[in-house]
Parts: structure tokens; sequence; C-alpha cells
């Protein structure tokens, strides 16, 4: 939490994470705590770094979001004082600083939405490292299956209309033509498939009331 002064630190490795689009940076700070925390493009191992209100506007810093100047790119954003970060964390993603005001900073989000957050709540200088890393093809199924593993996601996953009838309620192929997809909210488990509680549309529901 700290947020006067300025405390120095130096990046001691960067390591892979099996869960996460983008590595892991490990700095050692001078005070002999070292955390870790996503890594900026352009962060190499052995980089000095700062932490603190005073510290240097450079890639890889971290600065409360007041004392950061306008059209900076920042990511791992705090939502409140002293959580870590909470935003801008995947890989290739960054926010801007759009400007600072009583509220609070304003920034604009990769999803370009516009956010006010607490002056007092750190974002590192920087754009997440890994941009791109969707558009390379897997190529290989085992490929796909390590990643989905790692991030504790089920795959393959079977689609209904392949199974068997006992298993799932769309099963079989011998029904002919389409079963309606939607299901009372009170279904029991095991037919609480689908749309679940369905509404309709606006235009039907008006139809109704006149």
């Amino acid at each position: 939490t700290q947020q006067e002064g300025v405390i120095n630190g130096e990046v001691k490795g960067i390591v892979h994470d099996p869960g996460r689009g983008s590595p892991m940076v490990a700095v050692k700070l001078e005070t002999g705590e070292t955390y870790y925390s996503v890594v900026p493009e352009g962060v190499y191992e052995g980089q000095p770094t700062q932490v603190g209100e005073e510290a240097v506007v450079d890639i890889g810093n971290v600065l409360p979001l007041g004392k950061i100047p306008e059209g900076t790119m920042v990511c791992n954003i705090e939502l409140s004082p002293g959580d870590g970060g909470k935003m801008v964390r995947s890989s290739g993603a960054y926010a801007t600083v759009v400007g600072h005001t009583p509220e609070g900073t304003l920034v604009k989000l990769p999803s370009k939405k516009t956010k006010y957050v607490n002056d007092h709540c750190r974002a590192t200088i920087g754009v997440i490292s890994g941009a791109g890393r969707t558009e390379k093809p897997f190529l290989k199924a085992g490929t796909k299956f390590h990643l989905m593993k790692a991030k504790g996601h089920l795959y393959p996953r079977t689609s209904a209309r392949a199974m068997i009838a006992a298993c799932h309620p769309f099963g079989s192929g011998r029904k002919g033509g389409r079963k309606c997809t939607t299901v009372s909210r009170n279904a029991p488990p095991g037919r609480k498939v689908g749309l679940i509680a369905a509404r309709s549309p606006g235009s039907r529901v008006k139809r109704r009331q006149v």
C-alpha cells in the first residue's frame, strides 16, 4: 500500500504461468519484499523499477493514477487502493488516462468505455505483453487440450445432439425434427437444459396486452 515517496526495485525474472495469456514478472524491492505481477511490453530481467507516487513515469513502474499524466497507457489498474490490480490484465490490453477530475481519474478501458477510478488506486505503466496471442492457430487438438486443462475447462465437450437419449434431452437422432429448447424454470435437474425460462419477444407481449 505504498503511496508516499518511492521504493526502488529490480526485475529478478520473467516466469511462465500456464493459466494466463501473458507471463508474470518477479520484482524484488529494496525492502526485501518480492511480488509477482503481469509483464508490460519492454520489461527485461535486471531492469530497475520504482513503486510510489514519486516514481518516474516509465514502463514497468507503478504509480497512483492521480500522479500519471493524461494520455499515458496503463495496465493492471486497482479498483480500490491496495487491492493489487483488478482491471486490464489480459494479454495485449491497456487503458488510457483521459483526465483528472474531482470525482477521480477518468480512464478509458479496452472496451472503449470510460470509468472514474480513485486517484490513490495504482496502475502499472505500459501495455500488457502477449499481444496477438489469439491470432496464432492451435493447429493440433492436443495443444488446445493443454490450454483448457490449465484453465480448468472441460475439453473436448461433446455436443448434446451427438449424445444418446439416456444422457441428454436433446440426444438421439431419431426424434424427427428439432425439439423445443425452451424449458420451465421449475424443471427438474437433468431436464433443465437449453433456453431456461425464455421470455417472449416484446412485440408479442404488447399484442397480448391489447
